[in-house]
């Protein structure tokens, strides 16, 4: 399932409460995800990250003086009583598939019985855990059956569309953004037999973030670790075109006399650079410049402005030259 439609799906389901399981390759941005949906619910969020919780960490027994034992629940969990915890809110177990045995066990019960140790969990608290594909053998254990049973799973799909809108709208470097849509398929290719694998989240937090922070004759290096050798040699490549770029800022001004680039490289680095440069002011010669490339960057340059910039979609430059590009665009 696409990434805009698993949001909407679980904003749907968070009203009654359907404990949700959410699988797919590292990276992909699964628990971005949750994090996204509580915040755009405005309701609490509290993530516990599986691979280094013990059993003792749901609750530890200890006697109160009345030859019983009693569990003393931990800090984290929403029970029931709690004033210093949000009323609703979204309980996610990341990478939940790392857990043991015995952790998935406890995990059942706040699923199924909506309570930690006999205590009962809030009414207004959502359960969802995220975990990566046995398939992609990044250290996923089998799900016991029961825990299955007691949940709905979706795999997320990376959709390039998709990943596009959510870096536009979190400000990720235009130059990363056009290069993935220059170059699709490394997006996210997950390899179990390479130590190091490009994904949506090490294409920014690897390599976008990095991008004038290391000195440049370290930048090959820093991508390399983060994304592997093919692609930090084909980015790194890219860059250097995009730092050789004609000015947007002389193209904005003069949009009738620069050169269209002939190379493909070069116009997916340029759409980056004019769309995220757009403004109400300056958007007419945007246009006018993108309607001399071919239709594919013509299309790539004002949607990438029109998104980074919703205004735009009223202007009347946007208008025209979306009658003219009807065809391509419905």
């Amino acid at each position: 399932m696409r990434a805009t439609l698993l949001k909407e799906t679980i904003k749907n389901l968070f009203p009654i409460k359907r404990t949700i399981s959410i699988e797919g390759s590292p990276g992909g941005g699964k628990t971005t995800i949750v994090q996204e949906v509580a915040k755009e619910l405005s309701v609490g969020y509290i993530e516990k990250h599986m691979p280094t919780m013990l059993v003792e960490d749901f609750g530890i027994l200890y006697p109160n003086g009345d030859e019983m034992l009693h569990y003393k629940l931990p800090d984290w969990f929403p029970y029931e009583g709690r004033d210093d915890i949000p009323d609703e809110g979204i309980l996610c177990f990341d990478d939940r598939n790392q857990a043991s045995a015995d952790l998935q066990k406890v995990l059942a019960n706040i699923c199924q019985a909506r309570n930690l140790h006999g205590k009962p969990m809030k009414k207004g608290w959502m359960v969802v855990s995220t975990g990566n594909r046995q398939s992609d053998r990044a250290g996923a254990n089998r799900v016991l059956s029961h825990l299955r049973n007691r949940e709905t799973v979706y795999e997320l799909e990376t959709h390039l569309d998709d990943w596009t809108s959510w870096a536009i709208d979190h400000g990720v470097k235009p130059v990363v953004i056009s290069f993935i849509r220059f170059r699709t398929a490394l997006l996210h290719d997950f390899d179990p037999q390479r130590d190091v694998n490009p994904s949506p989240r090490s294409w920014v937090e690897g390599v976008a973030n990095m991008i004038g922070v290391v000195p440049p004759e370290a930048e090959y290096e820093t991508f390399k670790g983060a994304v592997g050798e093919g692609c930090a040699a084909e980015f790194s490549g890219f860059l250097k075109i995009e730092r050789k770029l004609p000015n947007p800022d002389t193209i904005i001004q003069s949009p009738m006399s620069v050169a269209v680039p002939d190379d493909p490289a070069t116009c997916y680095a340029l759409t980056g650079a004019l769309g995220e440069r757009a403004t109400t002011e300056n958007f007419g010669n945007i246009v006018k410049f993108a309607e001399r490339m071919s239709p594919e960057f013509s299309v790539l340059c004002v949607s990438y402005a029109s998104r980074k910039n919703p205004d735009l979609a009223s202007h009347q430059a946007f208008t025209e030259w979306a009658i003219k590009h009807q065809d391509v665009l419905f």
